[in-house]
């Protein structure tokens, strides 16, 4: 559970840097996004899906 925590809070770190240091860039990804079809945006978010899923798994054999 501690490691859960960890994760989150360093993706929810990630995501305070990203906005705090280029808001702008920020913006034209959202804008990216929003131009995107709701498959295209669908499929972009079950490939992140897979691929957390496979760097969590290969992080499981690491230790």
């Amino acid at each position: 559970m501690a490691d859960l925590l960890r994760a989150l809070g360093l993706a929810i770190i990630i995501e305070g840097l990203v906005l705090a240091l280029a808001p702008l860039r920020y913006e034209e990804l959202l804008a990216f996004l929003r131009s995107l079809s709701r498959e295209a945006r669908m499929l972009l978010g079950l490939t992140a899906i897979a691929l957390g899923g496979v760097l969590f798994a290969f992080g499981g054999l690491v230790r």
